[in-house]
């Protein structure tokens, strides 16, 4: 798996534009439990951009600007968001291009894993909200698989960047995509003062061993590593 991920300035642009839409929560007591088994003082909700029409602008424009200079826009024949939080993201893409749109469900309904139309060969970007290990999205692209589809490229708006990817997703060749890290939402967090110093303090913590973080506070620890 390759990672690809926008210039400094627009990353800071994008975690700007999550913090401000409230997309950002940080807890200094209780960690947050991620599906994956991981422990986190910090939770990303992308959802909450759908209300937010400047974000969406931001996101969206950093978003194209990104995949059209990376080359995966050349010969795309749709775009497919995940159920449910990558379905609104895949609808603004597929808008913007002009493309056919699908979504792919987390469960099949009867014998459909994807809702849409995909001709059999065609290239699709899968769309997410989030990407923390990545197991999400190698169900979502066996779907697509399965209905003939390739999908060589993922685009995420939000990557945690802090634990290790899926073992079946880090073994192919897709690409991943990601607008912005907790790296980036520290940075920007930091230098505007959005968060109390504690908070930005336990993050620092956090992002210099991840791993060990999550083990001290219930969650995953090195052991887990090696399994993703």
């Amino acid at each position: 798996m390759n990672s690809n991920y926008l210039a400094a300035d627009a990353r800071h642009s994008i975690a700007a534009a999550l913090i401000d839409s409230g997309c950002v929560s940080v807890r200094t007591d209780e960690p947050f439990r991620l599906p994956s088994g991981w422990a986190s003082p910090v939770y990303m909700d992308c959802r909450r951009l759908i209300s937010f029409p400047e974000a969406r602008r931001e996101v969206l424009g950093c978003a194209i600007k990104m995949l059209r200079e990376s080359g995966c826009l050349d010969g795309l024949d749709g775009v497919a968001g995940g159920e449910s939080s990558g379905i609104a993201l895949a609808a603004w893409v597929a808008d913007e291009l002009n493309l056919p749109m699908q979504y792919v469900r987390k469960r099949p309904a009867g014998d459909r894993p994807v809702e849409g139309i995909v001709g059999s060969g065609d290239k699709v970007l899968l769309i997410d909200d989030v990407m923390a290990v990545g197991q999400s999205k190698v169900r979502f692209c066996k779907a697509l698989h399965d209905v003939g589809a390739h999908v060589r490229d993922i685009l995420v708006v939000f990557r945690y960047d802090t634990f290790p990817a899926a073992a079946e997703l880090d073994s192919t060749k897709v690409r991943v995509h990601a607008l912005a890290t907790w790296q980036d939402v520290l940075e920007v967090a930091r230098e505007r003062r959005d968060f109390p110093e504690p908070a930005i303090e336990e993050l620092q913590v956090f992002l210099k061993q991840p791993i060990s973080w999550s083990q001290a506070h219930g969650g995953l620890g090195p052991e887990a590593s090696g399994r993703m």
